[in-house]
C-alpha cells in the first residue's frame, strides 16, 4: 500500500471515529430539560410524580427537572434557551404573546389556579376582602408571576389602583410562610402545602380559595387554566415526536392522580416535600386535587377567561389582539396513548 493510500485510509477511519463519537455524544445530550416554577408546590406535582412513576422512561425520554421559586424566572430560563419548556401557569403564554414571543401549552394540568389568598391571623380583623388591600403589603412569588397577575386583578376588580397597595415578591413555600409569620406581608397568594400549613398552624386564614372550580369562577368569571407544560411554538413544531412522548407521559399521570388516593400519591413523592408532617401534606393534597384536569385537556372557555382577566389590568395584553389558538394546542393530548 502506498503512503498516500495509507494516509487516506487512516483519515477515513479517523473521520468515522469522530462521526461515531459525535453521534454518541449527541445521543447522550438528546435530553429534555424542563424548568418547574417551584417543584415542591402541589400545583406542579405532576412533574415530579411523572418522573417518580417512571413514565418519562417508559416513553424513552431522558427528562431533567429543574426548579425556580417563581414562574416568571422559569419563563426567563426558557426564553434564554437554557431549558426546552416550563411547568408553569398557562397565562404566561398570553402575556408573552403580547410581547412578541410565542409559547404554547401542550398539556394542561390544572383547570383552576390552585392558589389561595392567605391573610395573616394578625391582619385578618382588618382584611375581609380585596377592597381592604388598600395600604397593605401583599406577597407574591415574583413580580410578573401568575400570583402577581391574580393579585392585581382582584385588587382592580375591588376598585383599587396601582399605588393603593404594595406588592412584595417573597417566593413560595418556606419563604412565604416566614413572610407571614414575620409580618413582612399582611396577606399573600400561595399554594399548597404552604397554605394548609399556615392555616393548620393558626398563622393565617383563607380569604380567597382558588383550588376548586366554583369559587374560582365566582372570583375570576370562569375556569382559569393554570399549571401546564408550555414550550416555544417553534420548538414544538420542530420536535413533534419528543413533545408527543412528553404529553403521553403526563396524560398517564393525570389519569393516575384521579384513580388513586391522596395518600397513595403522596407515597410517590420525595419525603422532604412533606415538611416533616406527611398527614398535613396529604390533607393539603386532598384540598388541591379538584384543581387538576383528568386528562391533560384545556378546559372549554378557559383561555377566554384568562385573556379577559389579563386584559383587565394589562394594557399591553388588551392592545395586542391575542391569537388564543397560538397559546395552546390539544393535538398532542388528542393523540396521546
Amino acid at each position: 500500500m502506498s503512503m498516500i493510500s495509507h494516509v487516506l485510509k487512516m483519515s477515513a477511519v479517523a473521520a468515522a471515529l469522530v462521526t461515531c463519537s459525535l453521534g454518541t455524544a449527541q445521543a447522550k445530550d438528546d435530553s429534555i430539560t424542563l424548568m418547574v416554577g417551584g417543584i415542591s408546590k402541589i400545583v406542579y406535582l405532576p412533574a415530579k410524580l411523572t418522573e417518580n412513576l417512571g413514565y418519562f422512561k417508559e416513553e424513552g425520554l431522558d427528562v431533567k427537572l429543574l426548579s425556580e421559586p417563581a414562574g416568571v424566572n422559569a419563563e426567563n430560563e426558557m426564553l434564554a434557551g437554557a431549558v426546552q419548556g416550563v411547568v408553569g401557569f398557562y397565562d404566561h403564554s398570553i402575556d408573552l404573546q403580547s410581547k412578541g414571543k410565542n409559547v404554547e401549552s401542550v398539556v394542561q394540568f390544572a383547570q383552576v389556579p390552585g392558589e389561595v389568598e392567605i391573610v395573616s391571623t394578625k391582619a385578618s380583623e382588618t382584611i375581609k376582602g380585596a377592597a381592604d388591600f388598600k395600604g397593605k403589603t401583599l406577597g407574591v412569588t415574583g413580580l410578573g408571576s401568575s400570583t402577581d397577575f391574580l393579585t392585581q386583578y382582584m385588587a382592580f376588580k375591588a376598585g383599587l389602583k396601582h399605588g393603593d397597595y404594595t406588592i412584595l415578591p417573597v417566593g413560595g413555600g418556606n419563604t412565604f410562610i416566614a413572610s407571614i409569620q414575620n409580618n413582612r406581608i399582611d396577606a399573600g397568594m400561595t399554594t399548597d402545602p404552604a397554605a394548609t400549613q399556615l392555616v393548620a398552624g393558626g398563622k393565617g386564614k383563607v380569604l380567597v380559595d382558588m383550588r376548586h372550580p366554583e369559587p374560582t369562577a365566582k372570583v375570576l368569571g370562569g375556569l382559569y387554566p393554570a399549571a401546564s407544560l408550555y414550550m416555544p411554538n417553534a420548538w414544538v413544531e420542530s420536535h413533534h415526536e419528543e413533545v408527543q412522548k412528553l404529553v403521553n407521559a403526563f396524560v398517564k399521570t393525570m389519569k393516575y392522580m384521579h384513580t388513586h388516593s391522596a395518600e397513595q400519591i403522596a407515597d410517590q413523592m420525595p419525603k422532604d416535600y412533606y415538611g416533616g408532617d406527611k398527614a398535613l401534606y396529604v390533607k393539603a393534597l386532598e384540598a388541591s386535587l379538584p384543581s387538576f384536569t383528568t386528562d391533560g385537556r384545556m378546559p372549554k372557555g378557559g383561555p377566554e377567561t384568562v385573556l379577559q382577566v389579563l386584559s383587565t389590568f394589562k394594557p399591553q395584553v388588551k392592545a395586542a389582539h391575542i391569537d388564543l389558538s397560538k397559546t395552546y394546542t390539544t393535538a398532542f393530548v388528542d393523540a396521546a396513548k
